[in-house]
């Protein structure tokens, strides 16, 4: 059996900046034609020349002229020169917010949403997206559900704002994803595959430990159904997260999982086992193309039902790093890719 995708996107990717990013870019640009690329940085991406910087050294690490990276800013409190020079830049995208202190690197994201509004309607104003890693500072296994009213609140105050509910995680953010048309939301690989239970369940596996963690059974299966539905409002985000070994294995384990190299054959064998192999392309690229009018490089990437041995770990240029599924073989893997 084989699916051929046209485009595949990765609307939610980490590639770092120096020797990382020169390792990891070339693993999202030989299966995708184009990803949305995080700004949390040090110091993050907040203006319009690191953006230009950043974004030469992302298409120079990619390797590839058919990988189109799709750029954002973090967000701070801009002017709308400021936005008007950032759109002015090819391949501006979006601008990513995270609560100040939330996850990796985001220690000067929103801490005032009443500060941040000007800038939000700004960005209303000019159609630029926002993109938001929705998670409180409460109890772990609460922090995205205790998030929901704020999106409800940026929903209705700026109904014009396209927002994306970056990386959900549980039936409830699928709940309020149906009421309003101008939320969006991307899906990771590992939150279709894993609960706390894989993570935590046994002996802790640190590769599996992210920001917002794998929930419960029934969130898992509520994301299933709406990736495998066709959902018009999801979109494949990979949220792929590379950290060097070191800051994986060991105390203070990083937040972040590496799945850049196995997101599309893993996610294929999902699709397929569930009978919804049609269903992919909507998920990894239709979706995303049609809610935000991209067009991205022309790239037919063929997967095939032959197995694919996932390596123990990415070396290169003084980095290592761990993959999502590694030792494992995959039942299915890519087995053409044309430009």
């Amino acid at each position: 059996m084989e699916i051929t995708l046209t485009s595949p996107l990765d609307m939610h990717l980490h590639v770092r900046d120096g020797e990382m990013l020169k390792l990891v870019a070339p693993l999202s640009a030989r299966d995708f034609a184009g990803a949305v690329i995080m700004p949390n940085l040090v110091p993050p991406v907040t203006d319009d020349q690191a953006l230009q910087a950043y974004t030469k050294r992302v298409l120079e690490a990619s390797c590839s002229e058919h990988f189109a990276p799709l750029m954002t800013l973090f967000f701070r409190n801009y002017t709308e020169a400021e936005l008007l020079a950032a759109l002015s830049i090819p391949g501006f995208f979006g601008i990513k917010l995270y609560p100040a202190g939330v996850t990796t690197n985001s220690d000067s994201g929103v801490s005032s949403w009443q500060m941040a509004e000007p800038t939000l309607r700004c960005m209303e104003a000019l159609g630029i997206p926002l993109l938001v890693h929705g998670e409180s500072h409460g109890f772990v296994m609460d922090r995205e559900e205790q998030f929901l009213p704020i999106y409800r609140h940026l929903a209705e105050q700026f109904p014009k704002l396209s927002i994306c509910m970056e990386h959900i995680t549980t039936v409830a953010a699928l709940h309020l994803l149906d009421e309003y048309e101008n939320l969006c939301a991307t899906i990771t690989l590992h939150h279709l595959e894993f609960t706390l239970d894989d993570l935590l369940g046994g002996a802790m596996k640190p590769h599996l430990f992210c920001k917002p963690v794998a929930k419960r059974s029934e969130d898992r299966e509520a994301l299933l159904h709406a990736a495998l539905s066709g959902h018009p409002r999801v979109m494949f985000g990979s949220d792929s997260a590379p950290h060097p070994l070191h800051k994986k294995e060991c105390c203070g384990c990083a937040a972040g999982v590496f799945s850049a190299p196995v997101a599309l054959p893993a996610l294929a064998k999902i699709f397929a086992e569930h009978g919804a192999a049609d269903k992919l392309q909507a998920f990894v690229s239709g979706n995303a193309c049609h809610r935000y009018n991209l067009t991205p490089p022309l790239k037919k990437v063929t997967l095939r039902d032959t197995a694919m041995q996932v390596p123990v770990i990415y070396r290169g240029y003084g980095q290592s790093v761990v993959p999502l599924h590694t030792e494992e073989q995959l039942p299915w893997s890519v087995c053409a890719v044309q430009e």
